[in-house]
This record gives structure tokens, C-alpha cells and sequence, in this order.
């Protein structure tokens, strides 16, 4: 049985870290493309955008890559020491229990969504503890600090980059008017702003006509129109009694 210090050792030793450089760049690389794969959606004002895609897909590359390399968990350079332990096994209920607690912090308000970034950090908080569980702990650490970093900073990324914007739309008419959706989506076009297809909601409460919608502006930005201006711009349209006006991610 081998000593606390040369187990220490074992985790720090040439092989090991040789195998921590490797998953090194592989969470990078899939960093990457999971930024890449979320500039899309941030592109078009989507919930999900960079950051919830990056941390997904370096998360489930660090819940994927370590199992590659079972002689090398614990800081054993020997498979042959772990004898019928399968961590796998308590990685796949691992992933599955903070799947619902996930599900717990997203939110939605109305048209928008929120949450879904500290949702896929969770995830991913899973599994860092799941490398340092087996041992990775260069892996565990660099997969910690490029979780944070994203979390800080990528806003700012995606900040800075083009995309377009979207607000949600409540419009109340009044009572027994008949709304002229040719007009209003032509009015909405003039403004530099367009109707999401597939978003549009309208109920009728006591004679009276709502639209709930979420309008994407046509270029990136700044849009032709701000928020403030189309709010006045909406208010404006014939027959609206009753407006709101909120930013949206769907």
C-alpha cells in the first residue's frame, strides 16, 4: 500500500500531467466551438447565447474525456489498481441530478428568459468536481477558471459583437376595434424592427383585442429605432389602448 506522499506524488507525476496538458486542450477546443455554436444564437437575441453554449460543451467534453484515461484516475499509473470501481456509473446520476436542479434557476417572465447561463454553470461545477474526483485536478482547476472567466467577462464579448435586437410586445387595443395587422407590421418595417414569426399570441378578454409578440430589429446594432422611441412609435398606432414594452431573449 502505497504512502500518503507517494500518492501525492501520483497526481503530480509526468504521465499524469502529460494526460491534464491534453485535457487542457480539449476543454479549450470545445470552448471554442461551443462559443462558436452560441454566437448564432446570441446573433439573433436568443436566451441561450455564447456563454450558456461554451460552458455546455467544455462541461460535457470534461464529463466526457476524463473516462478515456481510467489508468490514470486517483493518480494510479496502473488500471489495473482500480479493480471493479466504475465512477462512470456515479457520474451518469451525477449529471442527471443537477440536470433538475438546473431546470430550478431558469426563469421565464413573459417573453423573456433568464437563468440559463447559471443553469449551465451548475452543470458545470458538477463537472469540475467530478475531475477532481478522479483526480484531475490541473483539469479540474483550468475548467474552474475558464467557467468564471466566461462567466465575467464573456458578457462583454458578446456585448461587443453584432446582433440583433429584440423586444417583447404587449398591445392592448380597445374595446370592439379590429386591428389592421398589414398596416402595423408595415409601420413596424418603416421603424427598422419586424415581427418574429411564430411569436405573435392574441387574446380576446371582454371585447378586447391583445397582441403579445417579440419584434426583431432588422439590422445589428444600434437599431434604426431605440427602445424608447418605439415605445412612443407603438403608442401611436390607431386603436392601442394598452402597451408594454420589455427587452426579450427567446
Amino acid at each position: 500500500m502505497r504512502s500518503a506522499s507517494a500518492l501525492w506524488a501520483g497526481y503530480w507525476s509526468l504521465p499524469v500531467v502529460e494526460i491534464n496538458l491534453l485535457l487542457f486542450a480539449n476543454l479549450s477546443g470545445a470552448l471554442l466551438l461551443g462559443l462558436i455554436v452560441g454566437y448564432e444564437r446570441s446573433y439573433h437575441s436568443r436566451a441561450a447565447g455564447m456563454r450558456t453554449y461554451g460552458i455546455v460543451c467544455m462541461a460535457s467534453c470534461a464529463l466526457t474525456v476524463f473516462a478515456g484515461y481510467p489508468g490514470y484516475w486517483w493518480g494510479l499509473a496502473d488500471a489495473a489498481r482500480l479493480g471493479p470501481i466504475d465512477p462512470t456509473r456515479v457520474v451518469q446520476g451525477i449529471v442527471t441530478g443537477i440536470g433538475f436542479l438546473g431546470a430550478g434557476v431558469i426563469m421565464r417572465d413573459g417573453l423573456s428568459i433568464s437563468g440559463l447561463t447559471t443553469a449551465a454553470s451548475i452543470w458545470a461545477t458538477a463537472a469540475i468536481g467530478v475531475l477532481v474526483g478522479v483526480g484531475f485536478y490541473p483539469a479540474a482547476i483550468l475548467l474552474a477558471l475558464l467557467c468564471a472567466s466566461l462567466m465575467m467577462w464573456g458578457v462583454r464579448v458578446e456585448a461587443r459583437l453584432p446582433a440583433l435586437q429584440a423586444a417583447g410586445v404587449t398591445l392592448g387595443f380597445l374595446p370592439g376595434h379590429e386591428p389592421d395587422d398589414h398596416a402595423i407590421k408595415a409601420l413596424m418595417h418603416d421603424w427598422g424592427y419586424a415581427m418574429a414569426e411564430g411569436s405573435l399570441h392574441i387574446t380576446l378578454q371582454h371585447g378586447q383585442v391583445s397582441w403579445q409578440f417579440v419584434l426583431v430589429a432588422l439590422q445589428t446594432r444600434p437599431p434604426t429605432v431605440s427602445l424608447f422611441a418605439l415605445a412612443r412609435l407603438l403608442r401611436g398606432i390607431e386603436g392601442v389602448d394598452g402597451l408594454q414594452l420589455t427587452h426579450a431573449r427567446n
